[in-house]
């Protein structure tokens, strides 16, 4: 039972006029929505007056006279389980039935909401304030209008499970019952919310409050769009990255059965400026349109076109307000020439390293050194794959134009639709679909412009679909990356010295300003990127997933070196960077990195694990969390190793819901072991080597690890990143386990053909 009495005061910073509030004509209920960071919201006198349909805000409560309360879910889901964590934190500051609680997508609406975006591991961290106030408004506007109403004090009220108690009279109302009056009331300017200490909701676990319509095949996906008069379309591009469309024999596949129209167009038109999500390997396509996807795959495989290599060219891209160009060199690249190149620079015969950062006098502590340890990570470019195939469906054909289906960053396409399609922004209305997978491809949306494009020239409602073909040889690609990590010992064996130098197309992986920085007196980091045709972006955890990879698995090599355990190695350094840190400004916070290190120690029974069990650790930072892993296999065949158990320690700080947290490590683990054992994107002469899954090796069933065990730092910091933060360290301490099991130090990804050869 939570009492009227303040346990911690908070300014709303959000005001009056960021409320709607809705009474009668929203079915006796209360409605009130709240701008995302606090943005402004223009006073709406006819707020009183309008239906529920028209209040979209980035969050918002709805109670109805029935008790039901509906919380809106402003970011895109695709996995993250924000349809229930999300209201979990509303509820929880509502004081209200968990039963009575509902989810909703929100649509998208610029006017409203300020980070409507779902990538960085980000969602809940940012909401995190915005929806507490909002749930603690709520409650306090319908205490009031109990109190009014009974004409007792406001203190002498407690609220539970989505009722207003009055002990002393034995009165009580339902949220239901007193929303109406509530809706009256002016919003307060302050308001209380609760100590995290008297949190019953928030850290508990939840079953996904979607999951029903999901496992039950309710239309929830971009691919179930159906609507009247839809046609289907699909694309056709460029074989290889560095050609371009020549000529196609359009007039031949209009013939064919069921194909209303073929022609070329371009996704966006060279005078537009493209923003950092606006990434397009193919601008000029061929757009294939019929009545159903069958006509129109046939009518993909028939036609016929030539392609022409592009020269080498430059472009400007808008990185955020920052204009930045880009060299994008002509001809056809490959795997092997990306490799040279990036071996070249790391050993200084071509190119130059830039310095990202220097401690000390790392050269000099090289010099002097009585043992130096080397070693190269090379990792490949990675497709995404994401389980639905990539669509979107447009309605270009009136004044509005009405686009429908999954992505991750609708803040980010708005313009670049308006621009292309030559219209107002105020006239797009985005619907976003619950997504099939996203992993940071689904924020490069480049593929509902094509389809807004092709509907607005056939002058017919369209869902663009993309085969796998398309989706896996289209780009947008993990970068390629190659790192040189040396270590200098003392004749005692101490390091004393650290250098990172790392390259990648077309962006280097360092992060000079994370751990081991700041563990280490004499420190260097150094990276450069080469430019490329081929289009990378955002894959889960960018750069991180390979970052880490190489230092952690590096950090055991020298571990091996020193004669020290894995972990008191990594202990060593954190402890060092706690209490006499190099530099200021490491990135990190080493108390709680050594936390979860502490944890994962007891939890994994790390020195109990027999030494005849191949073992491997890593903890990693990223996204403003600490995550850590043990992973033992079984030792009966080391060139098909069973992965046994993984035991994970998480520190993101509060842990909304548990459960959903739970699901999201043990799927970054066993996608993490996936991409380390098998994921792999090669190129000759810019033509992508692997088309589809016949050829892009996925984990299996059987491949997973046999257990998997979460734990969580308990703690009371505010949330933060939870979706990436466990995939990095997984691929580390997988190979440091396959290391103990086979002998072989795996430099390169991926692990799987390299341990099962002879």
């Amino acid at each position: 039972m939570t009492t009227h009495s303040p346990t911690q005061n908070v300014l709303t910073s959000i005001g009056r006029r960021q409320f709607l509030r809705a009474s009668a004509a929203a079915g006796g209920g209360l409605l009130i929505n709240f701008s995302w960071l606090g943005s402004s919201l223009a006073a709406r006198a006819d707020a009183d007056s309008l239906p529920d349909k028209l209040f979209s805000l980035n969050a918002f409560i709805r109670i109805a006279s029935n008790g039901v309360i509906t919380a809106m879910v402003p970011n895109p889901e695709f996995g993250q389980n924000l349809m229930t964590s999300m209201p979990m934190i509303l509820a929880e500051e509502l004081d209200a039935d968990w039963q009575s609680i509902s989810a909703e997508q929100a649509p998208y609406d610029p006017a409203l909401y300020q980070r409507q975006f779902s990538g960085g591991s980000q969602s809940i961290r940012q909401a995190w304030s915005s929806l507490r106030m909002a749930g603690a408004a709520a409650r306090y506007m319908l205490m009031q209008a109990a109190a009014g109403s009974w004409n007792v004090p406001m203190a002498s009220l407690t609220t539970h499970q989505g009722t207003v108690k009055h002990t002393a009279s034995g009165k009580q109302a339902s949220y239901g019952e007193l929303a109406s009056l509530a809706a009256t009331l002016p919003v307060p300017e302050n308001v209380a919310v609760k100590s995290k200490d008297s949190f019953t909701l928030i850290g508990s676990a939840k079953k996904n409050l979607v999951g029903q319509d999901i496992v039950t095949g309710k239309p929830l996906f971009g691919m179930d769009t159906q609507v009247d008069g839809m046609l289907i379309a699909m694309i056709v591009h460029a074989p290889a990255f560095g050609q371009t469309l020549a000529s196609a024999d359009t007039d031949t596949i209009k013939q064919m059965p069921g194909i209303r129209d073929v022609f070329v167009f371009d996704s966006m038109t060279p005078e537009y400026t493209k923003n950092y999500f606006d990434v397009t390997a193919f601008p000029t396509m061929v757009a294939i349109v019929g009545d159903s996807t069958w006509q129109v795959m046939k009518a993909k495989r028939a036609l016929s076109a030539q392609w022409k290599t592009v020269g080498s060219y430059q472009e400007t891209i808008d990185r955020f307000g920052s204009p930045v160009v880009i060299n994008v060199p002509g001809g056809l690249e490959s795997t092997a020439g990306h490799k040279q190149a990036m071996a070249a620079v790391l050993s200084g015969k071509a190119g130059k390293l830039d310095v990202l950062r220097r401690d000390g006098n790392p050269e000099a502590a090289f010099e002097q050194a009585a043992q130096i340890v080397e070693s190269t990570y090379y990792a490949p470019y990675l497709a995404h794959n994401t389980m639905e195939p990539m669509n979107f469906f447009a309605d270009a054909t009136g004044e509005v134009i009405k686009v429908s289906g999954p992505l991750q960053g609708p803040i980010f396409i708005r313009q670049t639709l308006a621009e292309r399609l030559k219209v107002s922004p105020d006239n797009i209305e985005i619907d976003m679909k619950r997504m099939g997978g996203g992993f940071g491809r689904r924020a490069y949306s480049h593929y509902l412009v094509e389809a807004a494009v092709i509907s607005k020239k056939v002058n017919k409602p369209v869902k663009l679909m993309y085969t796998r073909e398309d989706d896996m040889t289209m780009g947008i690609y993990r970068p390629t990356y190659s790192v040189k990590l040396r270590a200098a010992l003392s004749a005692n064996k101490e390091l004393i010295a650290y250098h990172v130098s790392g390259v990648g197309v077309p962006e280097h992986c360092v992060h000079e300003n994370r751990f081991p920085a700041g563990a280490i007196e004499h420190y260097l980091a150094e990276g450069t990127a080469l430019d490329s045709n081929i289009t990378v972006g955002a894959f889960r955890a960018p750069r991180s997933n390979f970052m880490a990879m190489a230092e952690q698995a590096f950090l055991d090599e020298v571990a091996e070196v020193m004669g020290q355990d894995p972990i008191d190695l990594r202990l060593s350094l954190l402890k060092r960077a706690q209490q006499n840190p190099v530099g200021s400004n490491n990135d990190y916070d080493a108390a709680r990195y050594a936390g979860v290190l502490h944890q994962l120690r007891e939890t994994a029974g790390w020195d109990s694990i027999p030494a005849t069990t191949p073992k491997g650790v890593a903890v990693y930072y990223c996204h403003n969390s600490y995550a850590a892993h043990v992973v033992t296999l079984s030792a009966a065949n080391p060139r098909n190793p069973q992965i046994d158990n993984v035991f994970s320690v998480l520190d993101c700080g509060i842990v909304v819901n548990t459960e959903g947290a739970v699901n999201m490590v043990e799927g970054a683990v066993i996608d993490g072991i996936g991409n380390a054992m098998y994921g792999e994107m090669t190129f000759t002469d810019g033509k992508p080597d692997k088309q589809n899954f016949d050829r892009y090796r996925m984990i299996r069933m059987n491949e997973i690890p046999r257990n998997i065990s979460v734990s969580f730092v308990q703690s009371d910091t505010d949330p933060t990143g939870l979706g990436e933060p466990p995939f990095p360290p997984i691929f580390p301490a997988l190979a440091n386990a396959l290391y103990q099991a086979t002998g072989k130090r795996l430099y390169e990804q991926p692990f799987a053909p390299q341990i099962t050869k002879d």
